[in-house]
């Protein structure tokens, strides 16, 4: 049995821009495959085995796209893949496109909770897992799931195979010269990417062929000022949806370089920018907060400066993206974006300008990504909202994805009956069009009945001198629901106190009651596996006993 993942998005709107150049109407490996015709000995991966040139990968993918085939894996079939960032996860990427099926990536390091929802909703056929990574083992954990899973025919591993799996290394062997590519229609899906979001299980979005190489495609196009293949840096997993940027877009749609770690630590990103000369590096702000510190240790090689610095997951506060542009010699981009399908940048040409006006600026939206547009919230139909008001942003465009993976209550609640995706944040488009973040409809704290809004004063609390990085989560507290908690890496060592960072708020006129009444300082701020703040681990590490009444500071 497959899934069911239909279009949301009326077909004649999807077709339209197949039509008029906007999308690229062929299928993920098609694309690839002219690539590699085109420059077969440019470099696609470099990892921590060396460089595999375009035509090397293609043999790869040919070889392991006829073992799937003869596993029996074919069109429409989902096939979830847990791998680390490097060449098999790539190979593994082009040869399900190749085959017809549809890839499920989500990051070394979740669970097998985690894993198994994911295959057990979507009606994976077979998962493609590292036998080790870092300690964790994840194809012997999936196999010891398969019972749960009748659905789940195989788990191929990566590695040294645990009994029950089928060896990753056999496929690769597997003799291509019968195999012939699927060639799947470019509007049918290509992918599933998995975000955290807010809800008990991760959701699960499905994404065209046309979406990622058209739509994500055209987001990095506009980051490549002068056209010539670009050469990405990944410290965020393939895995991710901010990584679904790699193979689909770097790969086939430009014909670029993946440069990638299998983990990402500071001194191993400086170290790759340094030797490998990366145009774009893609990341996270701790991340970027992270390879700053070092920077300003000294102890590193020389950097040729990259086309830029694109930053996802949430935006970098204007004080840490100034430092970035001095110490890296290239703009910052501050990416919005999500795995629900809405994607806005601040381009090359922004440099540290912010502007007036509340919020985040996010850029402006560019239609031949995502079209965006402010509606009145908690309205079942899609209205407007009055220009230059506060507003939930919604989103339709090349890049929207087809649907909610097994989730039809999602569907209804996040998209309209014409494809609008509701992202669920807030935001305004200026008078210019530029649009800004002001915080999410959900992610409040309610503190007595009120409202805080975590976004909002973690943007101030950024602007502290003494702040690194920070985050903002609420934790429960038996009198006033919740409580606003601050969690902080300070600068330079510095010593940071509750009643400084509360002076702080009060000087830059943030109201009392916004204020943080908790306090974690930290040496680093914990990442989840797709990169980002571990916020749900945060609020534990922040929640006090049920005794506790009083506001705390603490050190961590």
């Amino acid at each position: 049995m497959t899934v069911a993942l239909h279009d949301l998005l009326p077909t004649e709107l999807r077709r339209s821009w197949a039509t008029d150049g906007t999308c690229p109407d062929l299928d993920l490996y098609s694309l690839f495959r002219a690539r590699r015709i085109a420059d077969p000995h440019r470099a696609a991966v470099i990892d921590r085995k060396g460089e595999l040139c375009y035509t090397a990968l293609d043999r790869k993918v040919r070889c392991l796209a006829a073992g799937l085939t003869e596993l029996g894996i074919g069109a429409g079939d989902v096939v979830g893949v847990q791998l680390p960032n490097g060449r098999h996860a790539v190979v593994a990427d082009l040869a399900l496109a190749a085959v017809g099926a549809v890839a499920l990536p989500f990051p070394v390091g979740r669970g097998g909770l985690e894993a198994a929802s994911l295959l057990r909703r979507s009606q994976a056929v077979a998962v493609i897992a590292a036998s080790e990574h870092r300690g964790c083992r994840h194809a012997a954990d999936l196999v010891a799931l398969m019972g749960e899973l009748p659905g789940l025919r195989a788990v191929i591993a990566a590695g040294d195979a645990p009994e029950g799996s089928v060896p990753l290394a056999r496929l690769l062997r597997t003799d291509p010269k019968a195999f012939v590519p699927a060639r799947p229609d470019p509007d049918a899906a290509a992918r599933i990417l998995v975000s955290s979001g807010s809800e008990a299980e991760p959701k699960m979005v499905a994404y065209s062929h046309n979406a990622l190489a058209g739509g994500r495609g055209n987001f990095l196009a506009s980051l490549m000022p002068d056209g010539r293949p670009p050469r990405c840096l990944f410290l965020v997993p393939l895995a991710s949806a901010f990584g679904s940027n790699g193979t689909a877009v770097t790969l086939a749609r430009h014909g670029g370089t993946l440069v990638l770690l299998d983990h990402f630590t500071p001194e191993a990103a400086l170290a790759a920018l340094a030797e490998h000369e990366p145009t774009h590096l893609l990341g996270v702000p701790t991340m970027i907060r992270m390879l700053l510190d070092r920077v300003a240790e000294g102890a590193h090689p020389a950097l040729v400066p990259p086309t830029a610095l694109v930053v996802g997951g949430s935006p970098l506060d204007a004080s840490t993206a100034a430092e970035a542009r001095r110490a890296f010699g290239c703009p910052v981009v501050n990416l919005y974006g999500s795995a629900d399908g809405v994607n806005c940048h601040t381009g090359l040409a922004d440099g540290g300008a912010d502007g007036e006006g509340p919020g985040i600026l996010a850029g402006h939206p560019d239609r031949r990504v995502a079209d965006i547009r402010i509606a009145v919230p908690g309205t079942d139909l899609l209205v407007e909202a009055s220009p230059g008001t506060v507003g939930e942003i919604v989103a339709r465009g090349p890049m929207t994805p087809l649907c909610y993976v097994a989730a039809p209550e999602l569907d209804a609640r996040y998209r309209t009956a014409d494809g609008w995706v509701r992202t669920g944040d807030l935001g305004v488009l200026a008078q210019d069009g530029a649009l800004r973040i002001v915080g999410r409809l959900k992610d409040v704290v309610i503190r007595g009945g009120a409202n805080i809004s975590p976004a909002e004063v973690e943007v101030e609390l950024a602007a502290h001198p003494l702040v690194r990085d920070v985050v903002c989560v609420g934790v429960p507290d038996p009198l006033m629901g919740e409580r606003l908690a601050a969690c902080v890496v300070a600068r330079d060592g510095g010593e940071v106190t509750l009643a400084g960072l509360c002076a702080h708020l009060e000087a830059r006129g943030l109201e009392r009651r916004k204020h943080p009444e908790r306090l974690l300082v930290l040496a680093e701020l914990p990442l989840t596996p797709a990169g980002k703040p571990d916020r749900a681990g945060l609020r534990e590490r922040c929640a006090p006993p049920l005794v506790d009444q009083q506001p705390v500071a603490s050190v961590g």
